[in-house]
C-alpha cells in the first residue's frame, strides 16, 4: 500500500489527463472557433492577446505582457520538490503557441469564418492556442503533479519569422531546460502526432535580386537591354541550382515569388526586381546558397546586356532541428494518451518554423498534430484559403501536451 502522502504514479497521472481531456474537448474546440472567427495579422495580435489573457484569468494562472502582443503564462507545480531551497523550479519547461494568421481571404464558408476579411487563420495558429489553453487546463488541475515549473509563450508573429527573436530578448529562455511545440499539419493523418528526432522544418531564408538594363521604345527592342527579358531568364537559371547544382539526395527549394519590372506597356524596361525564399536542411547547402544564387544572376544579366546584383540575402530562421531525447520523451508521451496507433510518420516539411529559435538555446521537439480526414473535406494545404482541420485532434494535442509536461518536469 503506498503511504499516506505518496506522489501519485504516472499512471494515476496519464489516466488523469485522458479524463481531463475529454472533460475540456469542448472548451477547446469552443477556443479554437473563437480564434478562427477572429485572426489578427502578425503584430497585431491585440484582441487575440486580451482574449487569451481573459482565459488565462479565468484559470488563475499568471502571467506577463513583455511584448506589445503576445504574452507569457507561469504555471507553478505543487508538488513537494518543485522548487529548490532558494526559490527556483528544480526544472522548468518551455511551451510555445504562435497566435498570428495570414493576409489570406477565407474561403470555406464555416460557420465560424473569419470576420476579418483578408485575414485568415490558414496556418493553424488557432488550434496552437487552443490546444495550449486545453493543455493549460488540464495541468492546472493537476498542479501535484508537476516537479517544476511551466513557462507557456504565447508568441506573435510567427509567420513573419519575427516573434520568437523578439520573445528571446524578453529572456524568456532564460532558467529554461527544454522546449516543446506543437504544430497542427494538413500531410499528417488525423489521430495522429509525429514527433521524430532530426531536421523537420528548413532553414529558411529571403532573397532579392535587383536588374539593370537601358529603356527604349516597345518598338525598338535593338536600343536597349530589357530588363524583364533578363529577369525571367534569372527565375529560370535559378531553378537550375537544385537540379544541377545540389545533390539529388540533398533537399532543397529556390522559390521566386515577386517579379516586379517596367513602366509602361509601350516601353522596354529599364529595371525590375525579385524576391524569393530559400529552404535547405544541410548545413552546408545552406552556406553556399548566397554564393550559387548571386553566380547565376550575375552572369545571366550579362549575356542579355544588363546587370543584375544580389542586393538582399537574410536568414530568416533555421531550421527545426528536433532533439532525439525530446523526441523519444514525446514518442512515449504520446503512446501513453493515445495509444500506439497515436504515433504518426511524417518525413518532415522544407516549410519554415521560428521555433527553431528556442532550439538554438535549449533542446526541445516539435510535434506534428495530424487533421488530415478526407472524410471531412480536411485535406486543403497549410496557407490555402479552403484550409481545413479535423477538430477532433485538438483534445488529442492538448493531452499530449499535459503529458509531455508532466513527464519533462519529473525527470
Amino acid at each position: 500500500m503506498d503511504a499516506p502522502n505518496a506522489a501519485p504514479s504516472p499512471i494515476d497521472a496519464t489516466a488523469a489527463i485522458k479524463q481531463l481531456g475529454a472533460e475540456y474537448e469542448p472548451y477547446i474546440i469552443e477556443q479554437r472557433r473563437h480564434f478562427h472567427k477572429h485572426p489578427e495579422l502578425s503584430l497585431h495580435e491585440f484582441q487575440t492577446t486580451d482574449d487569451i489573457a481573459a482565459q488565462l484569468d479565468a484559470m488563475g494562472i499568471p502571467y506577463d505582457r513583455p511584448l506589445e502582443t503576445g504574452l507569457v503564462a507561469t504555471l507553478a507545480g505543487t508538488a513537494k520538490d518543485a522548487y529548490n531551497a532558494d526559490g527556483t523550479p528544480r526544472r522548468r519547461l518551455l511551451l510555445r503557441a504562435d497566435i498570428d494568421a495570414l493576409p489570406v481571404l477565407e474561403r470555406t464558408n464555416e460557420e465560424f469564418a473569419s470576420v476579418n476579411e483578408g485575414v485568415m487563420h490558414a496556418c493553424g495558429h488557432d488550434c496552437h492556442i487552443a490546444m495550449m489553453l486545453g493543455a493549460l487546463q488540464i495541468l492546472s488541475r493537476m498542479t501535484d503533479q508537476l516537479h517544476g515549473e511551466a513557462r507557456i509563450v504565447f508568441q506573435p508573429s510567427e509567420e513573419n519569422g519575427s516573434g520568437a527573436k523578439m520573445m528571446k530578448k524578453t529572456g524568456v529562455c532564460d532558467g529554461v531546460d527544454g522546449a516543446f511545440a506543437m504544430h497542427i499539419w494538413s500531410e499528417v493523418d488525423a489521430g495522429t502526432i509525429s514527433c521524430e528526432p532530426g531536421p523537420r522544418m528548413a532553414n529558411t531564408d529571403w532573397f532579392r535580386i535587383d536588374v539593370e538594363g537601358t529603356s527604349c521604345h516597345g518598338a525598338m527592342p535593338q536600343r536597349g537591354a530589357d530588363a524583364i527579358i533578363a529577369a525571367a531568364e534569372i527565375v529560370n537559371g535559378l531553378q537550375t541550382i537544385v537540379s544541377r547544382d545540389l545533390s539529388p539526395y540533398e533537399p532543397a527549394v529556390v522559390t521566386v515569388g515577386e517579379l516586379h519590372g517596367g513602366t509602361a506597356r509601350n516601353v522596354i524596361a529599364g529595371s525590375a526586381y525579385l524576391t524569393g525564399t530559400v529552404r535547405t536542411y544541410s548545413d552546408a547547402t545552406h552556406d553556399i546558397m548566397p554564393t550559387l544564387i548571386e553566380r547565376i544572376c550575375t552572369h545571366t544579366a550579362m549575356a542579355l546586356g544588363a546587370e543584375a546584383k544580389l542586393t538582399d540575402y537574410t536568414i530568416a530562421n533555421y531550421k527545426v532541428d528536433n532533439d532525439a531525447q525530446a523526441s523519444e520523451r514525446c514518442r512515449q508521451a504520446i503512446v501513453k494518451v493515445l495509444g500506439e496507433q497515436g504515433v504518426g510518420s511524417y518525413r518532415g516539411t522544407m516549410s519554415g518554423e521560428d521555433f527553431s529559435e528556442y532550439l538554438h538555446e535549449v533542446p526541445g521537439v516539435l510535434a506534428f498534430v495530424g487533421c488530415r480526414n478526407p472524410a471531412i473535406g480536411a485535406t486543403w494545404a497549410q496557407h490555402s484559403c479552403y484550409y481545413k482541420v479535423d477538430e477532433t485532434v485538438l483534445a488529442k494535442g492538448s493531452m499530449t501536451a499535459a503529458q509531455y509536461a508532466v513527464d519533462f518536469l519529473a525527470e
